[in-house]
């Protein structure tokens, strides 16, 4: 699977997880430099606490894009060291 933003790949990995949809990238598999963290967080009733990077890809940035759970709930382990992508990241 790759994570598309601007015509870039800025994450890639055959170990990828489906959770509600979503699919989840190792933290391993992203390409760091175009990541940069973001203020924004949200809670999910069975995931917990997610936060957020932006992403900055040939001077254009998509905010909040990219969220992970640094602490997930029991039920949501098997995200835990992995992100996922949204708001025009093209996934496939």
């Amino acid at each position: 699977m790759q994570a598309i933003w601007n015509g870039v790949v800025i994450a890639e990995s055959d170990e990828t997880v489906v959770v509600d949809g979503n699919h989840y990238f190792p933290f391993e598999s992203i390409k760091e430099e175009y990541f940069k963290k973001a203020e924004l967080t949200t809670v999910c009733g069975w995931k917990g606490k997610a936060n957020y990077y932006s992403v900055d890809v040939n001077g254009k940035t998509n905010n909040d894009c990219a969220w992970y759970y640094a602490e997930p709930n029991d039920a949501a382990m098997k995200i835990k060291g992995m992100i996922a992508f949204w708001n025009g990241i093209n996934i496939q």
